[in-house]
């Protein structure tokens, strides 16, 4: 159970549908866009520093 009796799958449902309302599908297509390239960004990171600790 999460909130009030409402699952953790109801309340991300909701928040993409407030998202597709207001933030419109060029918003949400950008950030996920920047999401992937921080996730690169970091993977390339942790890559980088477990290649110096050896």
């Amino acid at each position: 159970m999460g909130i009030g009796g409402i699952s953790i799958w109801q309340i991300l449902i909701i928040l993409i549908l407030i998202l597709l309302l207001f933030g419109g599908t060029k918003r949400i297509k950008s950030l996920g866009s920047d999401l992937a390239k921080t996730v690169k960004s970091f993977r390339k990171t942790m890559d980088e520093e477990d290649k110096d600790n050896k």
